[in-house]
């Protein structure tokens, strides 16, 4: 039903690139928001109504009480897959372990700062990725999937992380994002899109691999009606209900761009851009948002042209 308060929501990894869109559908909805950062300076400008406030991404020193007042708690927080630059950083033994301690460690602070408030917020919001089930070629994916065996199925073991908050009774909800499509600095769709731009763009290997995208808004949208049903519970994957083929795709960016669509751009080269996370270009995935679509969430962009028109062309 329709809430008689204002909803203040923490996020925990507000500063990336699904944060900033999320703080803002927030606000715009009229609730309050509160960030938590390692970097607040980096947040150059916020919208009225939105805190930001310092953490170490570990413990709960410093902004511990915050849970207090907030109803909702989003864990966005962990190190880039795909790394701070324009080419993505290779997945080193090293950065694997960085990836792996921020995400863990940022849920266990965030337990543990739940464990020790006096009011419990009501719904946890857990990030995670379709990276969980592994590739599969053409195969549909829905949430009763199994995880997958690689890295990117570390998911499986991070998951579980902030499972105890079910147990202090608050409403957990798993999202595993897709390929997040915007066109801010360090999303996928500029390197998708970077070589139609020096009119290069073609299929990458056989160009069938699905590509699993969410455009960025119903992202936000769809976190947001996660927070507000209190039906909503469990995993949920938030990818468009129209997962297209690398070819697909790249006629689409080429339409959309006006540039023409040319040659396959070899595997090889291709993985030499992308790196480790190429995989999750390269090889693919076809994943439905099955239950989003059963709780009655209506995407904004189901349809990828639309989508690639309103990054590309605005």
């Amino acid at each position: 039903g329709l809430r008689e308060y204002k909803m203040k929501v923490l996020i925990a990894g507000g500063t990336g690139l699904i944060g900033r869109q999320l703080s803002k559908e927030l606000v715009k909805q009229d609730l309050d928001v509160v960030i938590l950062s390692r970097k607040p300076e980096k947040v150059i400008s916020t919208p009225q109504r939105v805190e930001v406030a310092q953490w170490d991404g570990a413990t709960t020193q410093g902004w511990g009480d915050l849970i207090n007042e907030c109803q909702a708690v989003v864990n966005l927080a962990g190190e880039n897959i795909g790394g701070e630059g324009f080419l993505p950083s290779r997945l080193t033994e090293t950065r694997k372990k960085r990836i792996r301690d921020s995400r863990v460690q940022s849920a266990q602070a965030l337990v543990a700062a739940i464990d020790a408030a006096e009011r419990k917020p009501q719904v946890f919001v857990q990030s995670s990725a379709i990276g969980y089930y592994g590739f599969h070629g053409d195969e549909v994916l829905t949430e009763e999937s199994p995880p997958g065996d690689d890295f990117f199925a570390e998911w499986r073991d991070w998951e579980p992380v902030s499972r105890p908050v079910e147990e202090m009774g608050i409403r957990r909800v798993i999202i595993r994002t897709g390929i997040y499509f915007s066109n801010r600095k360090g999303s996928a769709l500029n390197r998708l899109v970077f070589p139609f731009k020096l009119f290069a763009g073609g299929p990458i290997g056989d160009g069938q691999q699905y590509l699993s995208w969410i455009h960025e808004d119903d992202e936000s949208r769809a976190i947001h009606f996660l927070i507000e049903d209190d039906n909503a519970q469990g995993v949920f994957n938030l990818t468009a209900p129209n997962p297209v083929t690398n070819a697909e795709a790249g006629r689409a960016i080429a339409r959309v761009l006006g540039r023409p669509y040319y040659l396959p751009a070899p595997e090889f080269a291709f993985n030499l851009a992308f790196g480790e996370i190429g995989a999750l270009v390269t090889q693919g995935q076809r994943v439905l948002p099955k239950r989003l679509q059963q709780l009655g969430f209506e995407f904004k962009f189901p349809e990828l042209e639309p989508a690639l028109r309103d990054l590309l062309l605005n």
